[in-house]
């Protein structure tokens, strides 16, 4: 089995490798990474700069590629460029991310976009998070996306369905079961603090908590709430199709530009 791994936190960050450890059970790992942490830069890729590639090692082993660009930069590099010469990966898995991707957040999340880039190329795919950012165990997640990886390989998901997946950060004895979840719409409420440096210069730092969590079960927040493993599969495709008939009957035209104002 080739596995490609990658993720939003970087190469060096202890969610990957406790990811990289537990994957290695089931066949060849190949990480293709940030060099740094990209957290929330959603499926940016980069175009107007050169995308530097270097290898780690650890303990004295090759360990993966570690790459100047945003999650989706790893995932399309490591297809069109650094893996050309071997075999295709079987699936493609993201994680583990420190933090839960749940609600809208989903929509900035590196980790999850490049699950995202990974459908759009055709392959099984999907994100795991962990849900906290304090004294993380990567253990439970870590065995669950091994758990995980055979199941996304034998299942014949749609053409560009991948699975965003959220782990409670409670030790393994304590979570309660798994539920198969929509994506809610939880938000933040967010501020900025203002504050000065040493030169008497303001600068700005984004803060806020978590509103507007459903109370239903169904939901990926309220899952984890609840100690649940949540699991939600989701699309690339954006369009809100209840909304195309309605569309199609307002009145909108178009008018050559006369000259007038």
């Amino acid at each position: 089995m080739n596995i490609l791994v990658t993720n939003d936190d970087g190469i060096h960050a202890p969610g990957l490798h406790a990811l990289v450890q537990s994957l290695k059970k089931l066949g060849k790992v190949t990480v293709v990474a940030p060099a740094t942490e990209m957290s929330a830069v959603g499926h940016a890729i980069t175009l107007s700069d050169p995308l530097k590639v270097k290898e780690i090692h650890k303990d004295g082993q090759f360990f993966g590629f570690a790459v100047t660009g945003t999650p989706a930069d790893c995932v399309k590099i490591a297809y069109g460029a650094l893996l050309k010469e071997m075999p295709a990966p079987d699936i493609l898995v993201s994680g583990i991310n420190l933090g839960s991707n749940t609600g809208i957040n989903v929509i900035y999340s590196g980790t999850v976009s490049a699950a995202t880039e990974g459908a759009i190329l055709g392959v099984p795919s999907f994100a795991i998070s962990l849900a906290t950012f304090q004294n993380p165990d990567f253990s439970a997640a870590a065995k669950f996306a091994r758990d995980m990886v055979p199941i996304v390989i034998e299942t014949p998901f749609p053409s560009g369905v991948y699975l965003n997946i959220n782990v409670p950060a409670v030790p393994a004895k304590e979570i309660k079961g798994i539920r198969i979840t929509r994506q809610g719409m939880a938000r933040y409420r967010e501020e900025y603090h203002v504050r000065t440096d040493p030169r008497n210069l303001k600068y700005y730092w984004l803060t806020g908590e978590k509103i507007d969590i459903e109370t239903d079960e169904g939901y990926d927040d309220r899952a984890i709430l609840n100690n649940k493993i949540s699991i939600t599969p989701i699309h690339f495709d954006l369009t809100y199709y209840p909304y195309l008939d309605k569309l199609e009957k307002l009145d909108i035209t178009f008018q050559e530009n006369n000259g007038t104002s």
